[in-house]
């Protein structure tokens, strides 16, 4: 018998995202028709990647709440920060970000390979950084997918003010300084 890979069902439909928002005052009761889109988009993203409700609506608070200074103040930033390249990889990310177009899947794996190419470095010292300035926090895959929300989310204009990813890569350097 051949090892296939295991399908991991979604749990979660855009409802539960929407609901979600509404819970935590992210979003109006009525939603727009680019406000379902958004919702459909993160629950198709990140349904695979949370464990339970509670997890999918922290994963969505990283989308929805960002204060560099919270994200400075923490031990866990630090470590990060201290590792090989760490700079380098938020300085080459900032000038990526502000060169381009919104991020969406296509622009980040262009980021990624960019960075890949020009700092020859892999794994957690390139991701784990990227992952702190745009997500808030450091950790794995899942992360990754918050940040493909971003600017979609910023742009569909919900209760709650959206930082894109430009904004949170210029908030988070202004605050490293």
């Amino acid at each position: 018998m051949e090892n296939s890979p295991a399908v991991v069902m979604n749990p979660f439909a855009a409802a539960d995202v929407a609901g979600i928002l509404r819970e935590r005052g992210w979003a109006a009761a009525e939603l727009s028709a680019e406000q379902v889109a958004w919702c459909e988009h993160a629950a198709a993203i990140l349904g695979t990647q949370a464990a339970d409700r509670e997890a999918l609506a922290e994963l969505l608070g990283l989308v929805f709440h960002y204060d560099s200074h919270e994200i400075l103040a923490r031990v866990e930033s630090h470590v990060v920060l201290s590792r090989y390249a760490a700079r380098d990889v938020l300085r080459q990310l900032a000038l990526l970000l502000l060169e381009g177009t919104a991020l969406d899947s296509d622009r980040f794996k262009e980021i990624i390979a960019a960075l890949k190419e020009n700092l020859e470095i892999r794994g957690r010292e390139l991701f784990h950084p990227i992952r702190l300035a745009l997500a808030g926090r450091a950790g794995d895959g899942e992360l990754d997918r918050v940040i493909l929300l971003l600017d979609e989310a910023a742009g569909a204009s919900f209760t709650v003010r959206v930082k894109t990813a430009r904004e949170r890569i210029l908030e988070f350097c202004a605050a490293l300084d």
